[in-house]
């Protein structure tokens, strides 16, 4: 999925990103996992489009503008691409959804979560990372300045000793075709944890997201 209007960062998902634009990073993992998949690309931008293509993407359909607003949800634009998709016969069994701003996933972590589906009976996985801060250490600032607990919780106690949190990082979303097509949701009733380090879980949604990425795939080049 790669529309093609951003405003924290002008065509995102063109832009540079240590010698490729953005979106070819999760192309070209995708297209190097153990697993055949089939790489479609989602987009109402002809830019994007050709840029996709070349990099081996397929792109059997274009996303109609109504469904590439800022506002857009991510469901509708997936429940387009498999009804186009069956037009043309191919109804897959699952649905694997990688956003192209997620650069530093490998094709490693996406065989990895296609696993423990399979270990799994089919069932749903998402993709997480470590909390940056635990919930129970966050604090809001009221109207007076005041300093509050976010939320009602026990009393933490050592950050070591509070039970480990985990946050989305959009990496990597599967789950079954009928449990999409028939509940609209990307979560299934059994829906399981790929987690996956803060290294590889940078979500791109502004300059700086983008430059932090620029300087682990780049030292991630020279290592290999």
């Amino acid at each position: 999925m790669a529309r093609g209007g951003s405003k924290s960062i002008p065509r995102k998902n063109l832009a540079p990103l240590a010698g490729k634009p953005l979106l070819a990073w999760t192309v070209e993992a995708a297209l190097q996992c153990r697993a055949p998949l089939r790489v479609v690309i989602s987009t109402e931008d002809e830019e994007i489009a050709r840029a996709a293509t070349r990099l081996g993407a397929a792109m059997p359909f274009t996303r109609p503008a109504e469904l590439a607003r800022d506002d857009t949800p991510t469901v509708p634009v997936l429940m387009h691409a498999l009804e186009r998709l069956a037009t043309d016969g191919y109804s897959p069994e699952r649905v694997l959804l990688l956003q192209p701003t997620s650069p530093l996933r490998t094709a490693a972590d996406i065989d990895a979560a296609m696993a423990l589906a399979e270990e799994h009976d089919g069932a749903s996985v998402v993709s997480v990372s470590p909390a940056a801060q635990h919930p129970h250490l966050m604090k809001r600032v009221t109207q007076a300045g005041l300093l509050e607990d976010f939320g009602a919780h026990p009393a933490a106690g050592r950050r070591q000793d509070l039970e480990p949190a985990f946050a989305l990082n959009g990496a990597i979303y599967l789950t079954p075709r009928p449990w999409l097509a028939s509940h609209r949701t990307l979560y299934a009733e059994r829906t399981y944890a790929y987690v996956m380090p803060p290294e590889r879980s940078v979500d791109v949604d502004d300059e700086w997201d983008l430059h932090l990425c620029e300087l682990i795939l780049r030292d991630r080049l020279a290592r290999d």
